[in-house]
């Protein structure tokens, strides 16, 4: 990072505050209301609350929860059974008491962290094929996020490997990097906006749908709430809509600075080396 800026190789860094980025607007970062069928329209239908994932089922549905459930309760209650039957007198009742605690485990860590469960169900339902498109997947949605909080100018707080070994980036919401109680900018809430949907609008461009921006939604969400200016329901909407919008126009637009990132990506390369990834010539 440090030779990248002494190189003065930085020629891209926040350069959607000041031009169009290859965009169509000279502003990119200007806010303006952005309704659904606008953004529909403006996307060519790519673009809207279904594609973005916004109140769809999760890939875990109550039906696999019950499945699940079944299935550990029912192999449970066999094993233990088996044990008693097959094994000598103590060893038998030490395993079949071991067996009886794996339902009540299993129904306590449900009703706790129902993630944690979520994600056992899920791994167990995906085979090698769906873990490449769901590999795919995860490095364009951070792909997004990169391009589009690297032209926004928000530095990176964090680039670190996931379970899958994939490198997930977070950016700061303001540019300074400094966000211990303070409250944000207009500016600052508009480049962050970007940067949370464009994890989804990646995906959305290559599987026209997006199944990872849950969580970034949820962070944009809390952010709204720590505005300098109150922003009430209608103008979160119309923010979060836009900052869909903007990220599509932005992505779209530099596909091949994005295409270079997500092979970066898929690589595990570093933060210095996406970084020239995007600042590459043509």
């Amino acid at each position: 990072m440090t030779s990248l800026y002494d190189s003065n190789k930085l020629g891209l860094w926040s350069a959607a505050r000041t031009s169009s980025v290859n965009t169509k607007s000279p502003a990119p970062l200007r806010p303006y209301p952005v309704s659904l069928n606008f953004l529909e329209q403006r996307t060519g239908g790519k673009i809207t609350a279904t594609t973005l994932g916004v109140g769809q089922e999760d890939d875990v549905s109550l039906e696999d929860f019950k499945y699940a459930t079944l299935w550990v309760t029912g192999g449970s209650t066999v094993a233990g059974i088996a044990s008693l039957a097959l094994l000598p007198e103590n060893t038998g009742a030490t395993f079949c008491y071991i067996f009886a605690l794996i339902p009540i485990l299993f129904l306590a860590v449900g009703s706790s962290a129902p993630g944690i469960i979520a994600g056992a169900i899920k791994g167990f339902k995906e085979n090698k094929d769906d873990k490449a498109a769901q590999e795919d997947r995860i490095c364009r949605h951070e792909a997004g996020h990169f391009l589009c909080g690297y032209l926004c100018g928000l530095p990176i707080k964090s680039y670190q490997a996931n379970d899958s070994g994939i490198p997930c980036v977070e950016f700061y919401p303001t540019t300074d990097g400094n966000f211990a109680g303070r409250e944000l900018e207009e500016q600052e809430i508009c480049a962050m906006s970007v940067v949370a949907m464009s994890g989804s609008v990646a995906e959305v461009l290559e599987f026209g749908e997006a199944k990872g921006g849950s969580s970034d939604l949820i962070q944009l969400n809390g952010l709204f709430s720590r505005t300098k200016d109150f922003m009430g329901a209608q103008a979160q909407q119309d923010m979060t809509r836009w900052g869909a919008y903007t990220a599509y126009n932005i992505i779209s637009s530099n596909e091949d600075k994005f295409d270079r990132l997500v092979a970066a990506f898929k690589s595990k390369k570093s933060v210095t080396e996406c970084i020239a990834a995007i600042e590459a010539s043509n």
